[in-house]
């Protein structure tokens, strides 16, 4: 063979070119890959969940381009940024979930959003679920691990008060998950699992008391997840007919625009907490199988990547941001299928809406810089 011949052989480097540009934008190409087929994947079946509206599809195509947006803008600050901004971020975020209490704007009875002169409406609680993990990975930054009692003491702190701050709003779901973010940090910081298995014994202990506190509709809910059928026709109604929708797809569904349960509204809220029910209808336990293996993809190279972070900031950051997007996933499929009580947390970048899409996009795009920036 001529050496001509053998030049034309070798491969032409296109793709490691096309690599080595994401990383000039500080973007990681397989979790960027998974988490735009996610999100393709989404509009797709919430195409089917409303019908093939076609003001709703484009409303939710503009906002998982915010969330794309919001995630490469992320990538670019060098991790040295949100270190240094990581107090300030959640002294912030702790302010705007006060103002809420105070002068927050009423929706369906639950006061979480904040209506601020030249700008969009918002809701604080989801920044916190970003402000919390950075603010405990600067915290236990320059401490040893496993933490002290006393910094493990300080860290739960941080945690309780925002957490706090969105439940009374009322918003349980989102307060679960902030707590969820930071007792990831806190877990992988190297806490005892002696530790973690007294806390969860506690929690269990104090459970039952935590009764006379929750609201009668949380009530409500708690007594329908283990009893669906005491209430049929209202608050049972929901879990009724997402099992039905999930179970009537069978392997391979009924096909996609197919679906009964959601097409003839017998599922309510089926473009958002419970579009995992449309796709186990319409395209089957193969369509379930698929999303939750991408999803696992984006957990493991999550993981991965924390693993690979330069200093103990990053590992803590990249692994809390991580398992709270596992929690989204686990919390939202669990409910939707009877496991968990309704409590309102949507299907990562599936559901409709834009708000935790942005915020969870903007949280990889974290996880990305912390990975693509050397030297830090």
């Amino acid at each position: 063979m001529s050496n001509q011949d053998f030049v034309r052989s070798l491969p032409s480097g296109a793709g490691l070119v096309r690599q080595r540009s994401l990383y000039r934008w500080h973007l990681d190409p397989p979790l960027l890959l998974v988490l735009l087929l996610i999100m393709a994947y989404g509009l797709v079946v919430l195409y089917s969940a409303v019908d093939r509206d076609q003001t709703v599809f484009s409303a939710q195509l503009i906002r998982m381009g915010m969330a794309v947006v919001a995630m490469l803008v992320a990538a670019q600050f060098d991790p040295r940024f949100y270190l240094r901004w990581a107090p300030v971020l959640y002294v912030l975020g702790i302010g705007l979930l006060v103002a809420v209490l105070l002068v927050g704007v009423r929706v369906k009875g639950s006061q979480r959003w904040l209506d601020l002169p030249g700008l969009p409406r918002f809701q604080p609680s989801e920044l916190m679920k970003i402000a919390v993990p950075l603010m405990l990975g600067w915290y236990l930054n320059d401490r040893a691990l496993p933490p002290r009692f006393k910094h493990l003491v300080v860290s739960l702190a941080l945690i309780a008060l925002p957490a706090g701050l969105v439940i009374i709003q009322p918003d349980l779901g989102t307060g679960l998950l902030v707590s969820a973010a930071g007792l990831s940090v806190v877990v992988l910081s190297g806490v005892s699992w002696r530790w973690i298995g007294l806390a969860v014994l506690s929690a269990a202990l104090v459970a039952p008391g935590l009764w006379l506190f929750l609201k009668d509709y949380q009530q409500e809910r708690v007594l329908t997840l283990f009893d669906p059928e005491r209430d049929p026709l209202g608050a049972g109604w929901n879990i009724i007919q997402s099992k039905t929708a999930i179970g009537s797809g069978g392997v391979f569904g009924k096909g996609l625009f197919e679906g009964t349960q959601s097409h003839l509204e017998f599922l309510p809220e089926s473009q958002t907490d419970f579009i995992i029910a449309v796709v186990g209808e319409e395209l089957g336990l193969v369509g379930v199988a698929a999303l939750l293996l991408a999803y696992l993809v984006v957990i493991s190279r999550g993981l991965y990547i924390a693993t690979q972070a330069p200093n103990t900031f990053g590992r803590l950051v990249v692994g809390g941001l991580t398992l709270t997007f596992f929690a989204y996933v686990f919390v939202n499929i669990a409910m939707v299928c009877g496991l968990l009580p309704v409590v309102g947390i949507p299907l990562p970048l599936v559901s409709y809406g834009g708000t935790s899409a942005i915020t969870l996009m903007a949280g990889f795009g974290i996880v990305m810089a912390i990975h693509t920036h050397r030297g830090w």
